[in-house]
């Protein structure tokens, strides 16, 4: 199929020299080109998650921490800690 393509002029020149070196056609090259990017999706749903760091601690929460559930506590708790 026939279809007309507004491409950067740089790129195009790029892409003309390297369908030379390889002995193709433009054509060919852009198909291969097109092939590829449709071969291999980007969507956030195929990206590898990151690996998050995991604290290997042994202590924990200190048992002089009265209460928990109150920032103030945790906070004293961790201006006495060495």
């Amino acid at each position: 199929m026939r279809t007309t393509l507004d491409i950067d002029d740089g790129l195009l020149t790029q892409a003309k020299l390297l369908a030379a070196k390889e002995h193709t056609s433009l054509t060919r090259l852009i198909e291969q080109g097109l092939a590829l990017r449709l071969r291999t999706p980007t969507t956030p749903a195929n990206r590898q998650r990151p690996t998050l760091p995991v604290y290997a601690g042994k202590q924990g929460l200190q048992t002089t921490v009265a209460d928990t559930l109150s920032n103030r506590a945790l906070l004293d708790a961790a201006d006495d800690t060495p």
